[in-house]
């Protein structure tokens, strides 16, 4: 029985509204959810092993160690990465992956998998990151422009991934990933208006950050 199953790398800086456009597309479908490992504390309401494995310095420190990560990478001043054998279990057995991680391990997974799909979602601009980083109102006024300035660095690396999808609207951006995910798994072209070698992708990307 052939294995069509795929990694997909998702990526957007802090209120891009990821969370909520992958909860709605894959609420139905079959995928493994990777869950990564941080040596952050963990927010209001978050669940280990839920939403993070919550770990100390010394434990992620031996994962490296022992090679248990895919990828892994710092980020605002803490350490984030990806168990590999959940990855590799999942996708020998037929189940599509989906991987939320920062840029900087997106780039290593690509690497070491050049068929994964890397997918970028984009807000409409810097200064909108901003308002809903602190309508969210669950981190510090410090750790917010810190979170806002990364955010630019890493919308300059967009033009790096597969596709790029705009979270303005959210039913349109959610109608939007659905269609990035089927041809992604189909080859049939019908996303190919969200390719980053496209001109209208790397304007849309430009103004973003022009409206910081």
């Amino acid at each position: 029985m052939k294995n069509d199953a795929r990694l997909f790398v998702i990526s957007a800086p802090s209120g891009c509204g990821k969370g909520t456009i992958l909860s709605r597309v894959f609420a139905d479908i079959d995928v493994y959810y990777s869950v990564s490992c941080t040596t952050r504390e963990p927010r209001e309401g978050e669940e280990d092993g839920v939403h993070y494995h919550f770990l100390t310095d010394e434990q992620f420190k031996a994962m490296i160690e022992e090679d248990g990560f895919l990828e892994y990478a710092e980020f605002v001043k803490h350490s984030y990465g990806t168990p590999k054998q959940p990855v590799l279990d999942s996708l020998a057995a037929g189940r599509d992956v989906v991987l939320e991680i920062e840029t900087q391990g997106a780039f290593q997974i690509k690497e070491k998998m050049p068929e994964a799909v890397l997918i970028f979602i984009l807000a409409p601009s810097v200064r909108e990151i901003r308002r809903r980083l602190y309508k969210r109102a669950t981190e510090e006024a410090e750790v917010i422009e810190n979170r806002v300035a990364k955010a630019s660095e890493e919308i300059a690396k967009a033009l790096r991934y597969d596709y790029v999808v705009m979270n303005d609207e959210l039913e349109q951006a959610v109608a939007d990933f659905e269609t990035v995910y089927r041809a992604a798994k189909s080859g049939d072209g019908s996303a190919d208006s969200f390719k980053t070698d496209r001109e209208e992708i790397i304007n849309m990307i430009n103004e973003v950050l022009e409206n910081a």
